[in-house]
This record gives C-alpha cells, sequence and structure tokens, in this order.
C-alpha cells in the first residue's frame, strides 16, 4: 500500500459516467510525470448513474493510487472536497473539477508554486468558454467578495487549486458546517500565490450549476467571511430613518402654514412601500445570519459516508 505520498488529487464526482473515463485517460499520465509517489481521491456525491461503477473499475486498473469515498445521497461540491480533505494523505494535495473544464495537465504549474515556498496556490481561468451571463455574474462576484470580504483572489470560482498539507488540516479542524473552501484557504494562507491555467468546455454531460446556484454560491461566501451586508443595512436604515422623521418635520410644518392637503397621499404611499422593502430585505438578510448560526450550532454531519474503497479493493462500510 502507498503509505506516504507526496501528492494527494481530491476529485469530487457527481454523475460522471461519461466524463470519468476521458478524466483517467488525462490525469494519470500527468502524475506519472510528475516522478514523485501519488495517491488520487474520488468523492462520489450520491450520483444517480453508472459513476461509482466506472469509478471502481478505475480503481480495479490502480488499485494503490486510486481511493474512492462514495456518500449516502447527494450533499454538494464542498461537502465532496471536505470529505476527501479528511482522506487525503499527500504533503500537497490538489483538488479538480471531474468535467475537464480545468485540465489536469496544468497542475504542474501549480506545485512549481507551492516547491517555491508558497502555502496556496490557486488557479485563474484564461479565456474562458462559459456562458456571457455566467462570466458577467462570476466577475461581479469577485469584485463585491474582494470589497465585502477584503479576501483577495483573482478567481474563486476556479477549484483547480494546490495546497500545503497544513492547510488542508486547519480547514478540516475548524469544524464549519458550512465551509467555503476556495476563500478559507486563502484566509489562512500567509503566502499564497496565482497562475493562470486553461479552461476548456466540458468534455461531456452538462454542468449542474444554473443562474440561481451561482448566486447562492456567492451569497453564502459572503455571509460566511464578513458582517459587512449587516452594516450596510443598518446604515441604510439610519439614513431612512433620518429622511423619514424629516418628512414628517415637512408635512407637519406645511400643514400648519398651509392647511391639510390630500394631493400628496400616493406619494407617502409610495415612500411607506420603499420603507417596507428595504425592511423586508434587512429581515430577510439577518434572517441568512440567523441560518448559518443554526446551522452551526446543531452540530450536525456535513455529511455521510456510505463506503470507502481503497487498497486492494477493500471495502469499509461506514458506521
Amino acid at each position: 500500500m502507498l503509505k506516504n505520498p507526496y501528492l494527494s488529487v481530491v476529485i469530487p464526482v457527481y454523475n460522471e459516467e461519461e466524463t470519468l473515463p476521458i478524466l483517467y485517460s488525462r490525469l494519470f499520465p500527468v502524475l506519472d510525470g510528475v516522478g514523485k509517489p501519488y495517491e488520487v481521491i474520488f468523492v462520489n456525491d450520491g450520483s444517480r448513474d453508472r459513476s461509482q461503477d466506472v469509478l471502481e473499475q478505475l480503481h480495479a486498473r490502480r488499485p494503490e493510487q486510486i481511493r474512492i469515498v462514495q456518500f449516502m445521497r447527494n450533499y454538494g461540491q464542498h461537502p465532496a472536497i471536505m470529505a476527501g480533505f479528511e482522506h487525503v494523505r499527500g504533503e500537497v494535495v490538489v483538488t479538480l473539477d471531474c468535467d475537464l473544464q480545468n485540465p489536469p495537465e496544468d497542475i504542474p504549474k501549480l506545485l512549481a508554486l507551492i516547491e517555491d515556498g508558497h502555502d496556496v496556490a490557486g488557479g485563474i481561468r484564461g479565456d474562458r468558454q462559459d456562458k456571457s451571463w455566467r462570466k458577467g455574474v462570476s466577475k461581479l462576484s469577485n469584485i463585491l467578495r474582494e470589497r465585502i470580504t477584503n479576501i483577495r483572489m483573482t478567481d474563486h470560482g476556479c477549484m483547480l487549486r494546490a495546497y500545503r498539507r497544513y492547510i488542508i488540516d486547519q480547514i478540516v479542524e475548524s469544524g464549519e458546517a458550512t465551509p467555503f473552501i476556495t476563500a478559507l484557504s486563502q484566509y489562512l494562507a500567509a503566502n499564497p500565490a496565482e497562475a493562470v491555467v486553461g479552461h476548456e468546455e466540458r468534455a461531456a454531460g452538462k454542468s449542474n450549476y444554473n443562474l440561481y446556484k451561482l448566486i447562492r454560491y456567492n451569497f453564502d461566501l459572503v455571509t460566511s467571511f464578513s458582517v459587512v451586508p449587516l452594516q450596510i443595512f443598518t446604515l441604510t436604515g439610519i439614513t431612512f430613518s433620518i429622511l423619514s422623521f424629516l418628512l414628517v418635520l415637512y408635512i407637519a410644518a406645511r400643514r400648519v402654514v398651509i392647511g391639510p392637503e390630500a394631493d400628496g397621499i400616493f406619494t407617502l404611499f409610495a415612500i411607506l412601500f420603499l420603507l417596507v422593502s428595504v425592511t423586508m430585505a434587512g429581515l430577510g438578510l439577518i434572517g441568512e445570519y440567523v441560518g448559518r448560526i443554526y446551522t452551526e450550532v446543531r452540530k450536525r454531519p456535513r455529511f455521510v459516508v456510505k463506503q470507502v474503497v481503497e487498497h486492494n479493493g477493500v471495502t469499509k462500510e461506514a458506521a
């Protein structure tokens, strides 16, 4: 058994039966070329297709280098990566999406940065092949994330990244119920670096991300690392309170000097609707933070592992 690999590669898998053979044919020649011992941990995130069968076939080809963590159900990309982090044994850990949009051929670029003394090496997707709206959402979210959280990285949506092992250990020990891995690693890093990596269209299948999931993803990022949205809402509330108070004084003075009027009733309704909408938005924002607190204090498991397939085909059933 490979006890002390230099490199661990963590790959979340969800309904990728068509992509996995292509990934295998491209990834392992790259890792073989690194010239150091390695392992690849595939985390099957509750796939509903034949992904698990394909993974076991690949494991049979390289039983000493491939390990499979299978979830009971679908928990999401970041919990899947966290499960991989809990099983890694390497000194350096690389995360890679299964869809091959980030080519595995660029892994050596990130390893070179790690060997130069950096503790986190992030990828920057060059010449992105995504749709225009997705590029726009990504660019806007990167700007907002940096302004609000003060965490500086060019492309937090790129999952092709490399980490020193102690960064991974700190992420696992953080115990967060909903960790945002790319931002959390950047927050923990003392000497991060970035490199431009390739970006391709999916090798097969379709993306599991839609506009709602991308917005949800970025909202989780902001609320995980900053209270600035709450502070903005507080300042907005104070501003509107002052303006409302001045408006009341104006209306009272006008009533004394000129007399009552009925023509301005719709203006007052418009102002009322605006204040109510701001209040509702603020309650929703506060609810997001309270919800995150609720998720953390429940201390429910982030995921449940069904089985782990390791060396010699030994299967360890989840306790």
